[in-house]
């Protein structure tokens, strides 16, 4: 994506360890609510001049320097990348670079240089120990529901590649990236699971059938600095701080020189 926003994540909730690719943006079973336009703007990582786009944009100003001294060709790995994502980043078409982009459903084949697969971001047993030099994953293993799921990503992660970037959303920080609600992900588990089902909460719409809101909510697992640590014990890991408050982080490792 860019990668693919929130809401087209939300959209392929069965289809979901390790995809960013969602296309229609609706939940299957549920009524799309309408949230404030201005929060979805912002979050929007699709719209080239929304806010999220441009921290996206801030921090990989960041990967770029890190991977400036890296002998060419650059092979990366992308789990849960689209083409998208690196069109916006100007990388698409690039001679120098071979991006291979990761989904349970492979997007279509549009750049010569990136090259979309089916694949499980938990289980990439399709590609060999240190065949990449760099493993790259943007807001991806917060949806893989559980700590021993997303421990799964990390050992491939470190498994496939020299050197790699995780970056996800901060389980600390008050306003929670999908639901676009000021701790929405602090709230009892219950709680949210029955406002789902009387109203559309962010990207997500209304759902009132209980287990497929469970489902939703339980996606959706934000993960705290000293647990991205523990996934990846190498790591430096890098906050991004928005408003004063640490926004995201990104685990970076392997590269010539860390940030």
């Amino acid at each position: 994506m860019v990668q693919a926003s929130p809401r087209a994540r939300l959209s392929n909730l069965n289809r979901r360890l390790g995809t960013r690719a969602a296309a229609d943006g609706k939940l299957s079973g549920m009524a799309v609510a309408s949230p404030t336009s201005r929060l979805q703007g912002l979050a929007d990582g699709s719209n080239d001049s929304s806010l999220s786009n441009r921290l996206r944009g801030r921090r990989f100003e960041l990967f770029e320097r890190l991977v400036a001294d890296i002998p060419r060709p650059l092979r990366i790995i992308d789990l849960g990348g689209t083409n998208q994502y690196w069109e916006q980043r100007g990388w698409a078409g690039r001679d120098d670079v071979e991006i291979t982009l990761v989904n349970l459903d492979a997007q279509d084949r549009v750049h010569e240089n990136i090259h979309p697969t089916e694949g499980d971001a938990t289980a990439l047993a399709d590609h060999a120990d240190k065949s990449f030099d760099i493993a790259f994953s943007n807001s991806v293993i917060e949806h893989l529901f559980t700590f021993e799921t997303q421990a799964k990503m990390a050992a491939e992660v470190r498994r496939v590649a020299d050197a790699y970037w995780v970056q996800t959303p901060n389980f600390w920080f008050p306003i929670e990236p999908h639901f676009l609600v000021p701790a929405w992900h602090w709230l009892p588990e219950r709680t949210r699971i029955a406002i789902l089902q009387r109203r559309g909460v962010g990207w997500a719409g209304r759902c009132e059938d209980r287990e497929f809101a469970r489902q939703i909510v339980q996606e959706h697992r934000l993960m705290r600095r000293k647990e991205l640590q523990r996934l990846f014990p190498g790591a430096t890991i890098v906050g991004e701080r928005v408003a004063g408050l640490t926004k995201s982080l990104t685990a970076i490792h392997g590269f010539p020189t860390q940030p």
